[in-house]
This record gives structure tokens, sequence and C-alpha cells, in this order.
């Protein structure tokens, strides 16, 4: 199997590959919604920084007799909660919720980080408290968010709401269960394998969310051009 630093090299092209993708959409999106795609761009772009320093061997501390990277956390600590704040913008929420949201996904990176660097049984109870604060994150994405969105967006829009809620969800429930079976929890995977898995899961995360909403919006965009034209032609 290859070695970590040939997983995080992938990683750290994966995210410049999509960054420059993403960048490139920005020129595609509908101008009154440039604004909003920006966060999409810096996603992979913060995480360029920290596959970057873990290529380098930067990045890592030593907790419990096994390697943290305390950089990967730091990463996702900003980029998870711009994903929640991209729907909640998307969705039309109001500023409760969406501060609700962004401080729930901050705090549920904060309390794997805690408890990766703590020994049993201590790790598992913050490991359970961010789990549980996870699952605050989801049920105002399906919940209140979600009816803010049905309120406010067009049949697309809110097509495209669900598709970018329900694959963070779906995706981000697989680190919890990378977190448990690998060093931090039961140590059944090793962190090469560990590592190897979240380096997939970090570029699909990140780039795909960026390149689902990027033709999303396009295709919304060229929607409402085609409405004025057919209104401008009545």
């Amino acid at each position: 199997m290859a070695d970590i630093t040939t997983w995080f090299t992938l990683g750290l092209l994966g995210e410049l590959l999509g960054t420059a993708v993403l960048a490139y959409g920005y020129t595609l999106v509908p101008e009154e919604t440039r604004r909003r795609y920006l966060l999409l761009v810096a996603i992979p772009g913060i995480a360029i920084v920290a596959y970057a320093l873990m290529t380098l061997g930067f990045g890592a501390i030593q907790a419990q007799g096994h390697a943290v990277y305390a950089v990967r956390y730091a990463d996702w600590l900003l980029t998870t909660p711009i994903n929640v704040l991209f729907l909640a913008l998307l969705a039309g929420a109001d500023r409760r919720e969406t501060v609700a949201l962004v401080a729930l996904q901050a705090l549920t990176i904060a309390f794997g980080f805690a408890g990766a660097l703590v020994p049993a049984p201590f790790s598992y109870g913050l490991f359970a408290v961010g789990a549980a604060l996870f699952g605050g994150v989801v049920y105002l994405l399906y919940g209140s968010v979600a009816e803010a969105a049905s309120e406010t967006l067009s049949d697309l829009e809110m097509s495209m709401y669900r598709t970018l809620r329900n694959f963070v969800v779906v995706l981000w429930s697989v680190y919890p269960v990378v977190w448990l079976l690998g060093a931090p929890g039961l140590g059944l995977m090793d962190i090469e394998t560990a590592s190897m898995v979240i380096v997939y899961l970090d570029v699909v995360t990140k780039v795909g969310f960026g390149v689902i909403a990027l033709f999303a919006m396009t295709n919304i965009g060229s929607v409402s051009e085609d409405e004025v034209v057919a209104t401008a032609g009545d």
C-alpha cells in the first residue's frame, strides 16, 4: 500500500485541480450569485494549505501513542462550517438558524479533535458529544432550514438544496466511522488506510459539493435567462 505521504500528495493534487475548476466556474454562474459562490471556491482552497503542510510533514502531533493531524482538523473547522453556511444562505434561513448551524458544525469538529487527544473512556465521551452535535446539524438541515428553503426557493433551487444537503450528510457520516475504527478509537484501521479513506472523502466532499452547486447554479441561470427572453418576446 502507498505510504501516507503519497495519499497526502494525491489529496493536494485533487484539491488544486478542484479549486482551479471552481475558480473558472466563477465566470459561469449568474452575477447575482457570485459572492455566495466564492464560498465554494474557498472550501478546497483552504484544503490546499492543509494538504501542502501534511505533504511536507507538518501539522501532526503525538497523542496517546498515535499521530493526530491537527492541521486536518483545522481545515475541517474552517471548511465544514462554510459548507453549511452556503446551504443556509441558499435556503434563505434567518440569522439565528444560520449561526446555530455554523456553530454546531464547528463544535462537532472541535469535540472530534479533543477526543483524538485524550485517552479512553474520555475520548469516547467527547466523540459522543460531537456526534450529538452533528445530529443537531442534520436536524436543522432537514428541519427549519429546509422549511425556509421550501418557502423561498424555486423548484430547481429546492432540488439543488436537497441534493447538496443529502450529499454532505451522507458522506460526512463516514468520517465518524473512520474515527471509531482508526487510531483514536478501536485501532482496527491503520493510519495509512484511514488517511487513504479520508483523502478520498475530503476531495469528493469539498470538490464534489462545489461542482454539484456549479452545475445547478449555471442551469438555474440558463433557465432564468430563457424566461427573460420569453417574457421579452411576449
